[in-house]
């Protein structure tokens, strides 16, 4: 039968579970028929996310063209074409050629290994049809299945509690909260927020303790998971600021071109030259002006960045977000699986009179072992502990299986030799009791020879207010108004330390005894404290990050005091820890309320819409964003930061989807390896734009004052793009791989407004470019004159001339105020290999048979191959004795 509008839909949680599964038509002994199950999957179709159309094949290829440096080739191959010259045509379309299938390739790759990553993990459900249970994919869930759930399940829809036993879920993925949420059939009140609607269990949240059954009130979009990263629709695409760097400068490389061109052609045709003169030195400038290996040389770049990063088990989407975590001045990271371990553990068991360290080797209290009469205390209320806890803990490799805090419970236990099996074999238990969230206490009985004892844990207030004696060293002693203020004191001190604090106690009695009178006249025996711990790896990475002077940022639904606590564990903060809530974080918020939530640490109680804006806060004061994140609801933020970070370990699909790199192994210091790669890559990046626009200067000012000076060609054009295969790609890809200077993580991260180019490397490029021309329209002159060389050979002794000097350009790269002989660009190996390669090609182009007739190179005499080599080192040696001066002064 056909679910009936009855109005139910809209809060579930508030409404009684009978009226629900009545407007849902579905009885819950039988379930949903097949039939009834197909019509509601025509109508709200399958139980999925929203899902970004994976890229195309073809879509990847043409990205490959959207280049203004591609558009920059295409230009000068058309000139080729349309003038006759078809060999230099071809080469050009050669290069674009090698340039689109090699980013092709790369990007390929990549993408098609984040969408393999984001199919893993496809689950299954367990629900009732036809009155029998059947495990179906959980895509094909419709509203109104009745869904059987137990300990260790993923919810993959969203549910009414129709049935619980002892039933808890862990929802940090969705509140942000570490700490599982008990579940009731009783409705919730219809304006509680979802942490509390305590009815509820949602997609994308994981059973910890307990079974039950649920009824399906929510699918694919219509869940609180797809509400959510509904919000990414909202965030518009950020470009990266590498893309946008490399961007500006081909429109600003456009323009070179266009003037230098226009200029040339224009004063030689005023002069009167030859037209076709001047259309030859219009393609020799257009080809020169265009450094052919930039878009190949950054492809590779960036796709060894890319390599680097999956072999540190971080996968990367887009080739350009390498380089943004380079640029990155602030970290915004969660809390829960990012920093933390997500998975309590017991430290400290507070008895009467001793305070007990459970993270030694053996209990101990102020360092000292336990005497005998704190020994009895402490395994008598570690016993009850243990025994109040449905949990296993297995003795292997295998997860353990419950609540985390009860896991934590019996981890303990099993590190102190009291196993929860064996103890259960001297007491069987009886029955469980489940935690009442309104009495804040859980507990068990067991049967102790004749006897009941019923094992008892609670919140701390909530066991106090029931205890009647506290054990001490000489036995039960009558608890009065004192020892309770004082274990109450106990107790804020110990949660200041950031521990979940959880009462223990007991009762013996002779039957067993009425629910409603199990928790009277308690036996109070001590506070437990749990931690979730911070993940070893997080205090180096930390330190790490401050040194390079990149912001860490914890935004968190946690507490402040918790989250305070957390930050001063982890090594965020020091004891002073700046804390806002995230309900301060405003649209319109004033500038010094602005200002203060930029100053936080810490944010608390962080909703995803105030993550939002607490990133675009930060964007819009200049901060370049890293967001960190395994939640559902780190999602919208994920999308909308400069790079997004997602955990590939504890990350949930929608927070995998709205990232740029994955972290396959959930660790903060594989973050700081990105850092650093990225901050080398950026510094290979303009290592080798520097030295490609110094090296295709340096042909502009040759053509260009030769045409000037009525000197002819000093190079063909044809020669040009062969030096510019050579040199514009094999030095400048050993820049672009470079392993980079080991002191890059001990300077700050640079100006986010600063250019891809500044005015020094500008002023850098003028004077290499000067200088090179200077040699080789000296050596040309020289050629010419003195030496009586033919035409011919003085091109000849120009173009090789101009190749070494732009040959022996590549070690003009290193740091200015780096040693001359021992450097970042001298150890790099493949440096040396561009090095020989390109001197035997450079040979190859004036002495082998057909290929220096193809580049019009003819044999020179010895003299005029000492006289090519000498002056092409003239640049090298000037520059660096001007730095030697220079650091002497």
């Amino acid at each position: 039968m056909p679910p009936r509008d009855d109005g139910l839909g809209s809060a579930p949680w508030a409404a009684p579970a009978r009226a629900l599964l009545d407007g849902h038509g579905v009885a819950l002994e039988r379930g949903l028929s097949e039939a009834e199950v197909r019509r509601r999957r025509a109508t709200h179709g399958p139980n999925r996310l929203r899902e970004v159309e994976p890229r195309g094949t073809l879509e990847i290829l043409l990205a490959q063209l959207k280049s203004a440096i591609v558009l920059l080739l295409a230009v000068g191959a058309a000139l080729s074409f349309a003038f006759g010259h078809a060999l230099e045509g071809g080469a050009i379309v050669a290069v674009v050629v090698l340039n689109t299938l090699l980013g092709f390739v790369t990007e390929l790759r990549a993408v098609r290994s984040m969408e393999a990553l984001r199919k893993l993990g496809e689950v299954t459900a367990t629900v009732r049809r036809d009155g029998a249970l059947k495990v179906v994919p959980a895509t094909e869930l419709v509203p109104g299945d009745v869904m059987i759930l137990e300990a260790g399940d993923v919810v993959t829809a969203d549910l009414r509690v129709v049935d619980a036993s002892a039933l808890s879920a862990d929802e940090s993925t969705l509140t942000g909260e570490s700490v599982p949420v008990d579940k009731q059939v009783d409705p919730a009140a219809e304006n509680a927020p979802l942490a509390e609607r305590f009815s509820m269990l949602f997609k994308g949240t994981t059973v910890t303790r307990g079974a039950g059954e649920g009824l399906v009130v929510g699918t694919g979009m219509a869940t609180e998971l797809g509400r959510i990263s509904d919000l990414l629709a909202q965030v518009e695409d950020q470009s990266t600021p590498l893309e946008r760097r490399l961007e500006r400068l081909g429109r600003q490389l456009m323009l070179v071109s266009l003037v230098f061109v226009a200029l040339a052609t224009g004063l030689g045709l005023a002069r009167g030259e030859d037209l076709y003169l001047m259309i030859e030195s219009a393609i020799a400038l257009a080809v020169a002006t265009v450094p052919e290996g930039l878009p190949v040389v950054a492809t590779i770049a960036l796709a060894r960045g890319m390599w680097r990063m999956a072999r540190r088990n971080a996968l990367i989407e887009e080739l350009s977000a390498v380089e943004t975590l380079g640029s990155t001045s602030l970290i915004l990271t969660d809390k829960t699986g990012t920093l933390t371990e997500n998975r309590m553990r017991a430290v400290r068991l507070l008895v009467e009179g001793a305070t007990v360290d459970l993270d030694a080797d053996g209990p101990t209290a102020d360092g000292r072992p336990l005497d005998d009469e704190t020994r009895a205390l402490f395994e008598r209320a570690l016993r009850v502990a243990v025994e109040g806890s449905e949990a296993t803990v297995p003795e292997g490799d295998g997860p353990a299986v419950g609540d985390p805090l009860e896991v934590a419970l019996v981890a303990a236990g099993e590190r102190f030799g009291l196993r929860r099996d064996a103890l259960l074999a001297e007491e069987p238990e009886i029955r469980e009791l489940a935690f009442d969230p309104d009495l804040k206490l859980s507990g068990s009985e067991h049967r102790m020879g004749d006897r009941v004892h019923v094992a008892i844990k609670g919140a701390p207030e909530a066991v106090l207010e029931r205890a009647t004696r506290t054990l001490g060293p000489d036995g039960p002693r009558p608890l009065d108004a004192a020892d309770r203020r004082r274990w109450l004191a106990d107790n804020r001190r110990a949660a200041a330390d950031g521990l979940r604090l959880i009462a223990l106690a007991e009762r013996t009695l002779d039957a067993v005894p009425d629910d409603d009178r199990v928790y009277e006249d308690l036996t109070f025996l001590g506070l437990v404290g749990l931690l979730d711990p911070p993940r070893r790896t997080v205090r180096p990475a930390l330190d790490a990050c401050r040194a390079a002077g990149v912001r860490v940022v914890m935004a968190t639904g946690d507490q402040g005091p918790t989250a305070s606590a957390v930050a001063r564990a982890v090594g965020l903060a020091d004891d002073d820890v700046h804390v806002v809530r995230g309900a301060e974080i405003r649209e319109d918020a004033d500038e010094a309320t602005a200002v203060r939530v930029r100053r936080a640490q810490v944010v608390a109680r962080a909703s995803p819409e105030q993550k939002l804006r607490l990133l675009r806060l930060h964007q819009r004061a200049g901060a370049v964003v890293a967001m960190l994140g395994d939640g559902v609801n780190d999602a919208p933020a994920l999308h909308q930061a400069d790079i997004g970070v997602a955990m590939g370990k504890r990350g949930t699909q929608v927070a995998r989807q709205a990232a740029d790199m994955v972290l396959e192994d959930d660790e903060l210091g594989t973050v700081v390896v990105a850092v650093e790669q990225g901050r080398v890559i950026f510094g290979n990046l303009r290592k080798f734009v520097v030295y490609l626009l110094g090296c295709n200067l340096s042909e502009i000012l040759t053509i260009g004052l030769a045409s000037a000076l009525g000197w002819g060609l000093p190079v063909l054009p044809l020669q040009i793009l062969y030096l510019n295969l050579i040199t514009d790609v094999f030095p400048a890809v050993a820049l672009g791989v470079g392993e980079g200077d080991p002191s890059v993580m001990r300077r700050p991260p640079r100006d986010p407004t600063e250019a891809f180019l500044t005015p020094g490397h500008w002023g850098a490029i003028v004077l290499h470019s000067v200088l090179i021309t200077g040699a080789v329209l000296g050596a040309y002159a020289a050629a010419g004159g003195p030496l009586g060389l033919s035409y011919a050979q003085s091109v000849t002794v120009a173009f090789l001339v101009l190749g070494f000097s732009q040959l022996w350009h590549v070690f003009d790269m290193a740091d200015r105020d780096a040693p001359v002989l021992v450097n970042d660009v001298t150890r790099n190996r493949w440096v040396w290999g561009a090095i020989a390669l390109c001197t035997v090609l450079l040979l190859g182009g004036v002495t082998l048979p057909g290929l220096h007739g193809v580049l019009g190179a003819v044999p020179l005499p010895a003299v005029a191959w000492g006289v090519a080599l000498l002056v092409s080192l003239l640049p090298l040696v000037v520059l660096q004795l001007a730095r030697a001066a220079r650091r002497r002064g």
